[in-house]
């Protein structure tokens, strides 16, 4: 592993993963799978709350934060409230154009790779959201609005600190 110069939103590097925090923002977004209510609200700008990274052996990982701030270890996650996440964090890469390197210097191109593929399916038995119309009716709520509304996510029940010690429960 070469030495780099790690910036403010790396969270942690080894030899095995990149772990790195995004604040919350607002994001162009684009949904398919062929379901009908997930079209219309393709295409949109939304806002996002602030997230979690991590690159583990070439597998994307996402969870979401409570506060928009630099996460500490103790910081308790939230399930990141998109489609094709599953319990874990673990994202199904799907057709997603993902880098071929995997450094600091490629994380934001693995985000953008993140955000610029399609949300199509639900994985696994994974609770996205408290939003009483679910995944689709938090969702279609929120084109309008400047900030995510962080009351709708789902305590993860794990710190930072066991995220990145142990991206993949066995």
């Amino acid at each position: 592993m070469a030495a780099e110069v790690l910036p403010e939103n790396v969270l942690a590097r080894t030899p095995e993963l990149i772990a790195w925090w995004s604040p919350a923002q607002r994001r162009l977004m684009f949904f398919g799978g062929g379901n009908t209510e997930a079209t219309k609200l393709n295409g949109k700008m939304y806002p996002h709350p602030p997230l979690v990274f991590m690159i583990y052996e070439r597998e994307l990982f996402v969870q979401a934060l409570a506060e928009n701030c630099r996460p500490k270890s103790n910081t308790r996650l939230r399930n990141a409230p998109y489609w094709n996440t599953d319990a874990q964090g673990r994202v199904c890469l799907g057709s997603m154009r993902v880098p071929e390197e995997v450094s600091v210097s490629t994380t934001s191109r693995w985000e953008h790779a993140y955000f610029d593929s399609e949300f199509t399916h639900p994985s696994g038995a994974v609770r996205l959201t408290t939003h009483p119309g679910g995944f689709l009716g938090l969702w279609s709520t929120l084109a309008q609005r400047k900030r995510f509304p962080v009351k709708f996510l789902v305590d993860r029940g794990q710190t930072l600190q066991k995220f990145i010690s142990r991206p993949v429960e066995e």
